[in-house]
C-alpha cells in the first residue's frame, strides 16, 4: 500500500525557512546583478550619496524580518530535525554557512563600512576626498557583498535540498 503524504508542522516550519533564506538570497543575488553595477557607472559623490541613501533605506521592518528571520529559523528548523538523517545535516550545513558567510560577512564587515560611510559629509567635500572615500568602501563593500551573496545561495541551495529530502523514520 502506497503510503499517504501529509503537510506536517515540521514540514511547514522547513518551507518558512527555505522561504526566508530565499528572499535574502534573491536580494543580494539582485543587487549583485542590477544595483552594484548601476551604482558603479555613477561619479564619486553620486555613487556615494546613493550607497548611504540604500543603507539608510535596508534598516526597515521587512528586511530584518528575513534576514533576522532565517538567523533564528535556520538552527530552530536544524534543532527540529535532530536525529533525522540527512535532512539534519542539510540544514545543519545550511545554518553554519548562513551565520557565518552570511549574517557573520555582513554584521563583520558590510555594517562597519555602512556606519563609516554615514558619517561622511558630502556637501563640503572636494573631488579627492569624495574618491578617497570611494576607494576605502567600494572595493572592500563589494567584496564582501560577494562572499555573503555565495553564501545566502548556498545556505538557500542546502535548504532546498533539506525539503526535498524524505524525513527518515525511526
Amino acid at each position: 500500500m502506497k503510503e499517504k503524504k501529509t503537510m506536517t508542522t515540521i514540514n511547514l516550519f522547513l518551507i518558512v525557512t527555505t522561504l526566508a533564506g530565499g528572499l535574502i538570497a534573491g536580494l543580494f543575488y539582485s543587487y549583485s546583478c542590477s544595483v552594484n553595477p548601476g551604482l558603479g557607472a555613477l561619479p564619486d559623490a553620486n555613487y556615494l550619496a546613493a550607497m548611504q541613501s540604500i543603507n539608510r533605506a535596508i534598516l526597515n521592518p521587512v528586511f530584518f524580518l528575513s534576514f533576522m528571520g532565517t538567523l533564528l529559523l535556520l538552527p530552530l528548523s536544524t534543532y527540529q530535525h535532530f536525529g533525522s538523517g540527512s535532512r539534519f545535516y542539510w540544514l545543519l550545513a545550511a545554518t553554519m554557512v548562513y551565520v557565518i558567510g552570511t549574517f557573520g560577512v555582513t554584521i563583520a564587515g558590510n555594517v562597519p563600512l555602512n556606519e563609516a560611510l554615514d558619517k561622511v559629509n558630502l556637501t563640503g567635500a572636494s573631488a579627492q576626498e569624495l574618491a578617497a572615500h570611494r576607494l576605502r568602501f567600494e572595493v572592500p563593500w563589494n567584496r564582501l557583498h560577494t562572499i555573503r551573496t555565495c553564501a545566502s545561495v548556498l545556505s538557500f541551495a542546502l535548504a532546498l535540498l533539506a525539503c526535498m529530502t524524505p524525513l527518515d523514520k525511526h
